[in-house]
C-alpha cells in the first residue's frame, strides 16, 4: 500500500464517519490496520464495519489471519487503527490521550487473554487478584475484598478465592480471569480465544462465565473464538474473513440460525467462496435489478447455470 492509497483510505474513512442515529455501544466504520516493517507490509483490517449494541452477547470467529485478534487490540486501547472510526461506549479510541486510554482501560473495557499465564499474577490469590484492579480505580479499600468476593460467588468460582494460579485447574484459571476482568464494571468485556487451550469441559464452565458477566452484571460482551460451541451458543456470530465484515448468523437460544451476508456502508459485500465457486464468479460480474432482488451473473452471454 503506497501513501497515496493510504491517504484515500483516511479520506473515505472520513467520509464515512458520520454519526448514525441507530449507533450502538461499539461501532466501528471502515477501520483500517496496516502493519509495516522495512520489508513487508499486512493489511490486518481491510475497511471493517461493525456495530454492537449494548447489551450483546456477540461471537467473533474467522480463519487465522483474518484480524479478529488485531480488532480486540483497537477495541481494548492496546492498538490505534491506521484508518476510519472506532468507538466504544462514548470514547473515540482515536481522539484519546495517553492518560484518557490508561483509564479507558482500567474502567470501560476488560479482557481475557488466551493464555492463562497472561491474566493473573501468580503471588497472588483469586481474590487478590480480583481486588487488584479495583486499587488501581481507587476503589476504597474496604469495598474491594467485599466485592471481589461478591463476583467470584456471582461468575461461580468462590471456591477458588484463596488458591493462587499454581493451585487451580486451567479452566478454573481462566473463570478468575473473567471476574478480573469484570472487577471495575466495564460497559465491554473482550475476550481473545479464552477456551482455545481447554478442554470440552472447562470451555464450557468459562463461556458460562462469559454468560453470566453478561446476564447477571450487564456486560456487552464480544468473544473470538475457534470454538463452535461457544458461538452456537450466543445470539449473533459475526464472521471476518480478509479484514472485512463478511457474514453473520442471527439465532434464537438453541436454534440452528440463518446466515446473512452483510453490506457494509460503502456498499460492499463479501459472496460466501461456496457460491462464488458454484457460479463461476470472477473479475467482473453483472448486477441486474429483479422483482425485489438483485441478481449476480458471471460476467459471460451465456447464463444457464446461474
Amino acid at each position: 500500500m503506497t501513501d497515496t492509497d493510504l491517504r484515500r483510505l483516511e479520506a473515505r474513512a472520513r467520509d464515512a464517519s458520520r454519526p448514525a442515529a441507530d449507533e450502538g455501544l461499539v461501532v466501528c466504520d471502515n477501520l483500517v490496520r496496516v502493519f509495516r516493517t522495512e520489508e513487508v507490509e499486512v493489511q490486518a483490517l481491510q475497511g471493517l464495519d461493525l456495530t454492537v449494541g449494548e447489551g450483546e452477547c456477540v461471537a467473533l470467529v474467522g480463519a487465522s489471519g483474518s484480524g479478529k485478534s488485531t480488532l480486540l487490540s483497537i477495541l481494548s486501547g492496546l492498538d490505534l487503527p491506521t484508518a476510519g472510526r472506532a468507538r466504544v461506549a462514548g470514547h473515540d479510541l482515536l481522539a484519546m490521550s495517553r492518560r484518557e486510554r490508561l483509564g479507558y482501560r482500567r474502567r470501560t473495557v476488560g479482557f481475557v487473554w488466551q493464555q492463562t499465564g497472561r491474566n493473573l499474577l501468580p503471588y497472588l490469590t483469586a481474590l487478590e487478584n480480583v481486588a487488584l484492579p479495583m486499587k488501581y480505580a481507587r476503589v476504597p479499600r474496604d469495598r474491594r475484598t467485599a466485592r471481589a468476593a461478591e463476583l467470584l460467588d456471582v461468575l461461580g468460582i468462590a471456591n477458588c478465592r484463596d488458591r493462587r494460579p499454581a493451585e487451580l485447574s486451567g479452566g478454573e484459571q481462566q473463570r478468575v480471569a473473567v471476574v478480573v476482568a469484570t472487577a471495575n464494571a466495564p460497559r465491554v468485556l473482550l475476550a481473545d480465544e479464552p477456551t482455545g487451550e481447554l478442554d470440552t469441559a472447562s470451555g464450557e464452565d468459562v463461556f458460562t462465565a462469559l454468560r453470566r458477566a453478561n446476564e447477571e452484571l450487564g456486560a456487552t460482551v464480544l468473544v473470538v473464538t475457534h470454538d463452535p460451541l461457544v458461538s452456537g451458543q450466543v445470539r449473533r456470530t459475526v464472521r471476518i474473513r480478509d479484514g472485512r465484515t463478511s457474514t453473520e448468523t442471527l439465532r434464537e437460544r438453541g436454534g440452528e440460525g440463518e446466515e446473512f451476508t452483510v453490506l457494509d456502508r460503502a456498499g460492499r459485500l463479501q459472496l460466501p467462496r461456496d457460491y462464488v465457486e458454484r457460479y463461476g464468479l470472477r473479475g467482473r460480474v453483472r448486477l441486474t435489478g429483479e422483482a425485489g432482488h438483485v441478481g449476480v451473473w458471471p460476467d459471460r452471454d451465456d447464463r444457464s447455470d446461474g
